[in-house]
Parts: structure tokens; sequence; C-alpha cells
């Protein structure tokens, strides 16, 4: 879109970060700290990586080339780390106990940009934007992923929400900020906001609100406790779930299909729920079906194929190939060995992180990380790491 259309504002949040680490998340609320700054273990003269991969550990962070698996360099960052795509071909954000900090994986570097606040959340990309949700202050940053390459501070559009809380947020094409509404006890629903964040559209009758997806078509789906929210050509919907409490609190979207791929969990008192049936949530219609896949998997399992199709990493070790139109799991690709997901959140588990036609997959107990083709099924890569690996990502394709 072209930006001059666009309303921005220029923020002094910015900043460079110390480096240490401690997250809300989409699996709890745990902290941890550390107040020690990076270290890599190579020169900063390091050549480019292509399509570079970031993979987490217990104290920094690993980046690999992500055709060979090839590690290019180790970055010494204690605490628990996290990472999303920055939403180009460069870059990654990556989550401190002081806000968001960006890194330049292509040159397995940290740059000086950096936005702060206290419990780092949601990254989230979609229309040539990406959206940074700060829990701790409810405020969200949103910038053109373009402006992190030319050295200076990209321009942000900022919105502060009445109330800190655990949220997410997303921007859509013609400007449309959609945000969770929601207080540190309570989150209950979305808004949203034109280009000079006046709000022209507001629901409050998603419980527990979490998570977020784009569909075909630039429908928005944020998960409750009770169905999904929907933001559709205006207007909210909701897809009421067949169960009194069912919390489809991740999901998975992709932009060539209609229907959104969802977790589905039913037991409010369950310590941790390690559910076997997923939800599709068909936008067009607004109703959702249940699959049960026979296996378990985590919030780190969801993912979305090059033709839309819904992937799940099960507890099996096997990558299910779903068709999302007749929820018929179409092949399985033996990934990695049988796996239980731990209780806590923030320890590893096997992680699937999809790019173009590869999928990705983490195997934490052996130290191993494998690449798989996910139109043949071949393994194309795999290696061991000295250490056990925990969040998985990277860059966009096309570098």
């Amino acid at each position: 879109m072209n930006k001059s259309t666009r309303a921005r504002t220029l923020t002094g949040a910015a900043l460079a970060l110390a480096a240490s680490v401690a997250l809300t998340a989409c699996g709890g609320n745990d902290d941890a700290s550390s107040e020690a700054e990076p270290k890599q273990t190579k020169s900063s003269k390091a050549a480019t990586v292509d399509n570079p991969l970031v993979a987490t550990f217990d104290g920094g962070l690993y980046v690999l080339d992500g055709e060979t698996l090839e590690p290019a360099k180790t970055i010494e960052l204690p605490g628990f780390n996290r990472v999303n795509p920055a939403g180009d071909e460069d870059h990654v954000v990556v989550s401190t106990d002081t806000g968001f900090r960006v890194f330049d994986a292509a040159r397995q570097t940290f740059t000086d940009t950096g936005f702060e606040g206290a419990k780092p959340g949601h990254v989230v990309r979609h229309a040539g934007r990406t959206v940074l949700f700060t829990d701790g202050t409810g405020e969200v940053n949103v910038l053109d992923p373009a402006e992190l390459g030319d050295g200076t501070k990209p321009r942000t559009r900022t919105y502060t929400s009445a109330e800190p809380h655990h949220g997410v947020a997303i921007e859509l094409a013609d400007g449309e900020l959609v945000t969770t509404l929601g207080t540190e006890e309570k989150r209950t629903g979305a808004l949203v906001l034109d280009e000079d964040n006046k709000e022209i559209a507001r629901a409050e009758n998603c419980p527990g609100v979490h998570g977020e997806a784009a569909a075909k078509g630039e429908v928005v789906a944020l998960g409750c406790e009770d169905g999904v929210l929907l933001y559709k050509d205006g207007e909210f919907t909701k897809v009421d779930a067949p169960d009194d409490y069912a919390r489809t609190g991740n999901q998975a979207g992709s932009d060539i299909s209609p229907i959104l791929l969802g977790d589905y969990k039913t037991d409010p008192e369950a310590e941790l729920e390690r559910p076997t049936r997923i939800s599709l949530i068909d936008t067009r219609t607004a109703k959702m079906k249940l699959v049960d896949l026979g296996t378990s998997y985590s919030f780190r399992s969801l993912a979305r194929g090059p033709h839309g199709e819904a992937l799940v990493l099960g507890t099996d070790g096997m990558l299910h190939v779903i068709d999302p139109e007749t929820g018929k799991v179409e092949r399985k690709i033996d990934a990695v060995g049988d796996w239980t997901e731990p209780l806590d959140w923030q320890q590893p588990r096997p992680t699937l992180f999809v790019r173009d036609h590869t999928a990705y997959v983490s195997e934490p107990g052996k130290r191993r990380l494998h690449a798989f083709d996910l139109e043949s099924g071949e393994k194309l890569a795999s290696v061991t790491l000295p250490k056990s690996t925990n969040e998985l990502s990277g860059t966009v394709a096309g570098h």
C-alpha cells in the first residue's frame, strides 16, 4: 500500500535494549530475566546468511543457514528468549524483559532498533506491516519492515490500550487496526480503529481473547474461550464452539484459504490439557468443524503450507498434512520421535516453523533440527547442535 495514504506517527520508543529476556507469551505468564549483554562467538564481520533461521536455547541464539542448516553463529543471550519473523528477508524480532529488539539474522548481529516496554508479547505480520503488542503497557507499535534495513529507526503508528493486558493487534491493508480489549485480570473482546486511531467497531463477547490469524479476504480471527471472533467486512461475527467451554487460543491462517486452523481445549480446570482435536473455522459460513487427529500437540505445533494446507506437528512425531476444506489428513511426514508436551510452557518441545515449501522441525530431546520438503515429504537436511533448542523462527522467504 502507498505509505502516503497511511497515518503514521514518529515515536521515540525505538531504543537499543538490554538483551535479557523474560516475557508473557502464548503459553503462559512465567517470567525469567537476566542483566547480561549479548555476546557473539564469531566476528561481527561474518558473511551474510541466506534465508536464515534463528533457534533459541537456554542462554542464547543459534543462527543457521536455511538451506543447509549449517550453524553460522552462536549469540550468547542469557535468559528465556523468544523470537518471531520481523517481516522482511533479513530480520527477526527478539523479545527481552525490557522490550522488543530487532536482530539482523542475515548478518548475525543485533541492530540499534528496539521498542521499549515491559512484557513484550505478540508479533504479527500482515499486509506488509508488522505489529508489536507490549503486554505490560498495552502499547501497540506498527511498522513497515522494509524500513528496518536502512540504518535508521522505522516510522511507527502507535496506539495505547485503555489498560495493559496480554493482547494482540493486527493492521489491515486499508489501515484499520484490530486490537484486543482487556485488563490484567480479564480479557473480553476487541475493537477496531481507523487510520486516525478512532474507534469504528467493538465486540465484547469473546471471553479470554487470545491469539490471532488472518484468512483469505482479510478475515481476522481472534480466539475465545467459547469459540472464535471474526472481523469481516467491517463487522464482528461470533463463531460458537460446540462445547460450553472451548478455548481456541492459538490459530494459523493462510492468505489463500478461507478456513482457519485452531487448537481446541475443553477442560478449564486442567493444569495442562493435551488436546487431540483441532478446529477448522470456515470464515465464509462462520462455522467450526472439529477433527480428531488421534494424537496431541502443543501451541508450537500449528502452521500453514504454501497451498493453504493445515499443518499440525503431533506428539506421535508426525507432521500431519490436512485438507482444511474436508478435514482429511492427506498424509503424514515422519518428522521426529514420539514426545510429550512439558507442563511448563517455557520448556523445550518439538517446534514447527514453515517458510515457503519447507517445514523446519526441532527435536530438542536429541539436540536436532530438521528440514522437510512439504511437497514430497523428503528430509532435506538435519543438524545436531551443541544444546537443545526451544523456539524456532526465521526471516521471510526470498533473501
